[in-house]
């Protein structure tokens, strides 16, 4: 057999075992169409909606109009026309993007004016910006925390929270959900290099606060840093709206930005130093191309906002609009613009939003592992662009579904 026929012999084979395997099902990643249906079977499957116009309290999804009880946009600056004329300032002068890591190409003037605002507002010495919450927790807690050091954190402490302590490698204690005195017993019995006690300061899925005070006082009694999450209350409590934790003796405080004030981002404020040492060993900042010049600049406009007159009577609606709500519908006691209405099972809860939505409004069923097992609600959450009467009726529409 001649060498031009041996070739063409392999070619032959070659493409005969590429057309056998390219035949064969893909099975490596069958697995996730199994986790997609047991996921389904069990009312946790979950799908991103797109909502194609936001008009304040009204939402465009699927072509329906439908009342918004689904943001985190307590304070309605989300919408505020005052923020996208920032952004697109800042974007016309600076640019979009970034262009690389802050620690490679800088940042503008318009990100130091925004950590300066942020710092006088939380009354802290320094404060540090990071592209989100998440990216936040999970670079601050890294820094402050290491092996042969210990966590102390909240059973229901918001998942960036619980990564970042995992990342840290240091030892983790959960203690109950807000017992002071179990935290106390447990930073009593257990011993470390260094240790540091992690709360919200109002809980995200519960809408509950904690005892800030005591935490704080059992804390240091037991020589141990306090690192609290305000991201919730943020821009809704507080005399300036500058939160819960900002009055306090906490050491370091995560707020963000993409809720009350409208925007996106996140920061950590903390004593003087804690800003520098996060800008050499906080990975999520170090190895991140920066946040957007226009998301910056409209995250100082919505801080200006919130901590005005204006602001401060946005925080009064929402004070008003959760005594209405509270009127018209049993909901927990607590401040602030999150409302759980608990029903338990996964499926209750699913089919009670998609009523809720066939009726007009928009509110979000959630279910573990967001929130622990047989706890499954819908999750109300309150904006200073709501009315009185939307939510009169929001709670009309509530009530059927909840259990006497």
């Amino acid at each position: 057999m001649g060498g031009g026929v041996r070739a063409a012999v392999r070619r032959s084979r070659l493409d005969t075992t590429w057309e056998m395997r390219s035949s064969r099902p893909v099975s490596r990643l069958d697995f996730i169409e199994a986790e997609l249906v047991s996921l389904e079977a069990r009312s946790r499957r979950r799908r991103v909606r797109t909502v194609t116009a936001r008009r304040g309290a009204e939402v465009v999804v699927d072509g329906r109009s439908l009342l918004n009880f689904a943001s985190n946009d307590y304070l309605g600056l989300a919408v505020d026309p005052r923020l996208a004329a920032a952004a697109a300032a800042a974007e016309a002068e600076h640019g979009v993007g970034a262009g690389a890591s802050r620690l490679i190409s800088g940042h503008s003037a318009v990100t130091a004016r925004l950590e300066e605002a942020l710092g006088a507002w939380t009354r802290r010495a320094s404060c540090r910006l990071f592209n989100s919450g998440y990216a936040a927790n999970t670079g601050l807690m890294p820094v402050l925390a290491g092996p042969g050091d210990v966590v102390f954190s909240d059973e229901r402490n918001h998942a960036s929270l619980i990564d970042g302590c995992r990342l840290s490698r240091a030892a983790v204690e959960v203690y109950r959900h807000n017992d002071v005195d179990d935290l106390r017993r447990r930073l009593q019995d257990r011993a470390g290099r260094r240790r540091f006690v992690v709360t919200e300061s109002l809980f995200s899925m519960d809408g509950d606060q904690a005892p800030l005070e005591e935490v704080i006082a059992v804390a240091h009694d037991a020589d141990a840093a306090v690192i609290v999450d305000d991201a919730h209350a943020l821009g809704v409590l507080g005399a300036a709206g500058e939160g819960l934790a900002p009055a306090t003796a906490a050491d370091v405080i995560v707020g963000t930005l993409g809720k009350s004030v409208g925007s996106s981002g996140a920061f950590v404020a903390g004593p003087a130093g804690l800003a520098d040492l996060l800008w050499n060993r906080a990975r999520p900042l170090v190895f991140s191309t920066g946040p957007t010049v226009g998301s910056q600049a409209a995250a100082l406009a919505g801080v200006e906002i919130a901590r005005s007159e204006e602001g401060a009577a946005m925080r009064a609606h929402l004070e008003d609009l959760r005594r209405e709500l509270a009127a018209g519908l049993t909901i927990p006691d607590g401040r602030g613009a999150i409302i759980p209405i608990v029903l338990g099972d996964d499926r209750d809860a699913v089919a009670a939003s998609a009523a809720l939505e066939a009726s007009g409004f928009w509110v979000p069923a959630i279910r573990p592992p967001t929130v622990a097992e047989g706890t499954a609600r819908l999750r109300v959450t309150l904006s200073a662009t709501h009315t009185v009467v939307q939510v009169r009726a929001v709670a009309a529409a509530i009530r059927p579904f909840v259990r006497r």
